[in-house]
């Protein structure tokens, strides 16, 4: 296709946040700094002047590598300002000087994060601004940003041999106006050299044998630095030896096998010699303890073979070496005999870790899938979801109880805080947020040909209750929760990378989007993605704002939306993780990451209000329905989505945030408020939290027990907001503590209630909890459950299974009675069809495990026991665990997207944006795409295409749940 051009700006205090998506759905090296680097800081600097005094919110930013640990604030004024009361620290005036000093619990600064501070002051005359601030003694740079710099060559995992040309090159970009100055390249903390012009690039031969970390270091025109994510590679004194996987679990008594090559042609035949070089002595090498490469088969894989005694667990380090060659090594665990699952699960995790298998980014962030033609909620393969990251949380944990390792796990959270919790610099207004006036009411419209809706504030919305105690508990304004959606490879090439808004198409890493914005009945298909940080470069002369809210003029701003269900399971993984490495000893181990995920949890309560904090409970009427005026607007459920958004002029700053009135039985996570209600390692900082987390729990048993249909499966769920604007629902709408039943709550194209995988992915959480505490209210559910879904699943003798797939309502539930629950004999449901996927197997299979842990429901143990035993033996390939699926719905590559007539822009590649677009024309990236033929093939009149998906999460989930039927049942 031909190059497409590029063209790229009032006030908005909500977001139209409709259905976000259907359902959903790296490691890292351990490598170490450039340096250890002095502090780098910022200081942006507020007030609120009142001609006699003013308040002033300092909010002091870590631009370092590494945590600022304990902190002195200096400034000075140039009038009479003086002190009158300071807090989130200890204040002092010392003439025009003025002090401030950490308090206990905001001492230290992470790298990239910040802290904020605030004092009170009088003063007559002037009141000019400081011009210079330091911390610790060192002068700070304003509230400017550094540069963004990626090192864009060699590749991760790249073996070279010593004196050969290892060739680096850079890529860096400045904010605020400046420009890039030099580019530094790093090995460790050594300095290789440097460039001061672009393409940034440096060749150096002189790398020693080894290991390396390099990295790059960007400096720009205003003073500040910024440095790349570490690359790490190898240099050998020659060719080197290539194996896979790089991680193997053997059962006591039994053997496994990895794979030898040789990464480059030899001249004459080589032999691999492999050995046990550390660790537990109860492995032992086999077979294939010599192999011979030749030039011929050089890049063949051999095998080779360990077998574990019939005694003892524990890991041991497997070198296969070669001379003139680099050594590779494989991490070998031996497991206790009965464990063939946790073999299984180790397996599977090596496929998923292995670099070369494209699960991960090059920073280590889950793709959607390994697969770039995909759509279905994330609508490229190469984006990633809050979902994906919080499987990775969980895999990670499991891998943590396998062998021991917690490195993984506080390593995945890392990686996640970094790139999908938005930084200070992503949310930079939010101290302007008006927690009395949350956000202005827009109606949530039918059809997306019904937007832009229109913004109305003389609708009440009532105020927050939660903003002040999370403030006082974390010492920011700014929210903890990840943003649920993102451009990993920046396809779309908005460039929304963490802490950067619009850089375009030549920026790299991941970049923030947006899709879903119109009402209920927008699919995927008819979704416009659009940056989370508008800067009015893209889109239409006001961005993309005007699509979707209609208002008398525009402002540049930044919106982010956040998924619950991930959310809640990064904290359920977050609990399981500090339940295994107690077990183990080595609780202290995940102890910060377990903190943080308690944090998380308190901000999740948003997920907990109406949109617009009204009144829960028979809300009918935008303006006769009561604003709240606390508490009384949450529903204390896990709703279909909170967000947050404001203006990016820092000087003239607003912020908003919302929840959502619409709440779905697949989003509810009973083990995620039982940790953070009863358990002391996650229990949150705030006021509140600790028992918003118990009401939340009760409240979500009895909102299974009044979603559960006479058969047993649950049903959609609930609103307090019909149809999304307050509207009146239809005549006898049964309720639920006031709200609505809604059979397809959220989204309705396809509708929200018919995927059995909601049904799995819920009914697994309801389980763990049942697990651990023998809670009879969900014992009540799962009893019936798990009847029903038994009941139609079928295990073939060659271990071939189907389980539900579609589901199909009628009726609709008793209005709730929580002293005497009806039957629901009105609801029912019935199955359409059937289906052998295995990730939604899998969360079944997890369910079943659990169940069986604690009722001891021998059917229910032998039938989890045997979708995994059937998906093992039959659905395996190269890249782990999968089934091939017709994608009858890519029919839809040419369905139109609705842009108003008249409106016109263009998307950063020039794909015209205007009332002819379809969903390919806005992404005509697809059309480069290697698997692009058999669309055209099928929109030409061809059968409908088959792909084999990948999913991160689906195969996390088939990993994990290896894993719990080893720890429960086998």
């Amino acid at each position: 296709m031909a190059p497409r051009r590029r063209r790229r700006a009032r006030r908005m205090w909500t977001a139209v946040v409709a259905a976000l998506a259907l359902p959903l759905t790296m490691l890292t090296t351990g490598t170490t700094p450039a340096q250890a680097a002095a502090v780098q800081c910022s200081v942006d600097y507020r007030t609120n002047d009142w001609g006699s005094g003013f308040t002033a919110e300092l909010t002091l930013t870590n631009r370092g590598t590494e945590a600022i640990s304990g902190w002195t604030l200096t400034y000075g004024y140039t009038g009479n300002q003086q002190l009158s009361s300071g807090w989130s620290g200890t204040w002092s005036q010392s003439g025009k000087t003025v002090t401030a000093t950490n308090a206990s619990w905001n001492g230290t600064i992470a790298a990239g994060a910040a802290v904020t501070t605030g004092a009170q002051f009088t003063y007559s005359g002037t009141n000019a601004a400081p011009t210079s601030f330091a911390i610790n003694g060192t002068t700070c740079a304003g509230a400017h940003q550094p540069p963004i710099t990626v090192l864009t060559s060699p590749a991760a995992g790249a073996v070279y041999s010593q004196g050969s040309a290892v060739p680096l090159a850079a890529t860096a970009a400045a904010a605020d106006g400046a420009t890039i100055s030099k580019v530094e390249f790093y090995d460790d903390t050594t300095l290789l050299g440097t460039d001061t012009t672009s393409p940034y690039s440096l060749s150096t031969s002189s790398l020693t044998v080894g290991s390396h970390s390099l990295l790059a270091k960007a400096y720009d025109s205003l003073g500040a630095s910024a440095e790349s994510t570490p690359v790490g590679i190898t240099v050998a004194s020659g060719p080197a030896v290539v194996v896979s996987p790089t991680q193997l679990g053997v059962q006591q008594g039994k053997t496994g096998t990895y794979d030898v090559k040789l990464s480059t042609q030899p001249s004459a035949n080589v032999t691999v010699t492999t050995a046990r070089a550390s660790g537990n002595t109860g492995l032992s090498v086999t077979g294939g303890a010599s192999l011979t490469f030749t030039p011929s088969n050089w890049s063949t894989a051999q095998k080779v073979t360990v077998t574990a005694n019939a005694t003892g667990t524990g890991s041991a380090v497997f070198d296969s070496t070669a001379t003139g060659h680099a050594k590779a090594s494989v991490t070998v665990t031996q497991l206790a005999a009965s464990k063939e699952y946790d073999a299984r699960f180790l397996d599977l995790y090596g496929k998923i870790t292995n670099p070369a298998n494209g699960y991960f980014s090059p920073e280590g962030i889950p793709y959607h899938s390994v697969e770039t033609l995909i759509v279905e909620a994330p609508d490229h393969g190469h984006e990633t979801t809050s979902e994906a990251y919080s499987y990775l949380l969980w895999l990670q944990a499991m891998y943590g109880k396998v062998t021991g390792d917690w490195t993984k796990f506080n390593g995945a959270w890392d990686i996640m805080e970094k790139f999908m919790i938005p930084t200070h610099a992503d949310q930079p207004t939010n101290s302007f947020y008006n927690a009395s006036k949350p956000a202005t009411y827009a109606p949530e419209l039918d059809t997306p040909n019904e937007y832009p809706a229109q913004l109305d504030s003389g609708i009440s919305v009532g105020p927050d209750p939660i903003a002040a105690e999370l403030k006082s508990a974390y010492g920011t304004d700014d929210v903890y929760g990840m943003h649920w959606l993102q451009d990993v490879d920046n396809v779309y090439g908005y460039g929304n990378s963490p802490g950067k808004c619009e850089a375009g198409p030549s920026d790299t890493g991941p970049s923030y989007i947006n899709t879903f914005q119109r009402g209920a009945q927008e699919s995927v298909w008819e979704t416009v993605p659009q940056p989370t940080c508008d800067a009015f470069k893209y889109g239409g002369t006001n961005g993309y704002l005007d699509l979707f809210t209609k208002d008398a003029s525009y402002a540049r701003q930044w919106k982010f939306t956040n998924a619950p269900d991930a959310d809640a399971r990064a904290v359920q993984a977050a609990y399981w993780a500090d339940i295994w490495a107690e077990a183990q000893g080595k609780g202290a181990d995940v102890s910060a990451t377990v903190g943080k995920a308690a944090k998380m949890g308190d901000y999740l309560r948003y997920s907990m209000y109406d949109k617009y904090f009204k009144k829960i409970g028979n809300c009918v009427g935008p303006s006769t329905c009561p604003a709240g005026t606390g508490k009384d607007a949450s529903h204390y459920l896990l709703n279909w989505y909170y967000a947050w958004g404001g203006a990016t002029d820092t000087s003239a700053g607003w912020a908003w945030r919302i929840g959502s009135s619409h709440t779905h039985g697949g989003y509810q996570n009973p083990l995620a408020a039982y940790a953070l209600s009863s358990y002391a390692d996650l229990k949150p900082k705030s006021a509140t939290g600790q028992a918003d987390w118990a009401k939340s729990l009760g409240r979500q048993l009895e909102f299974y027990r009044w979603l559960q249909s006479s058969e047993g499966a649950i049903a959609g769920g609930a609103t307090n907001s019909w149809q999304g604007r307050y509207a009146t629902p239809p005549s006898g709408t049964p309720t639920f503590y006031g709200m609505f039943y809604d059979e397809k709550p959220v989204y309705h194209d396809p509708p929200s209630n018919q995927w059995f995988g909601f049904q799995a992915w819920s009914m697994e959480r309801v389980a763990e909890y049942y697990q651990q505490t023998g809670n009879a209210d969900a014992k009540v559910v799962l009893d019936k459950w798990v009847d029903w879904a038994l009941d139609h699943t079928t295990v073939n003798p060659d271990g071939s299974f189907r389980i539900p797939s579609t589901l199909q309502w009628s009726g609709k539930p008793d209005t709730w009675n929580a002293s005497s629950p009806g039957a629901n004999t009105g609801l029912h449901v019935t199955v359409a069809d059937y289906t052998n996927d295995v990730g939604v197997a899998a969360a079944y299979a997890k369910t079943l495990t659990y169940y069986a842990d604690r009722s001891g429901d021998t059917e229910a143990g032998t039938t989890a026991k045997a979708l995994l035993d059937g998906m093992w033996a039959n659905n395996q390939d190269a890249l782990g665990v999968a089934v091939p699926e017709t994608r009858a719905d890519y029919n839809r590559f040419d369905d139109a997207v609705y842009v108003p007539s008249g409106w016109s822009g263009t998307m950063p590649n020039g794909d015209a944006i205007n009332s002819s677009s379809t969903f390919d024309s806005i992404r005509s990236f697809y059309e480069d795409d290697p698997a692009w033929s058999k669309i055209e093939a099928y929109l030409a009149g061809g059968a409908a295409p088959s792909f084999t998906y990948h999913r991160f999460w689906a195969q996390a989930d088939i990993a994990l749940a290896m894993g719990s039927y080893a720890e429960l049942l086998e």
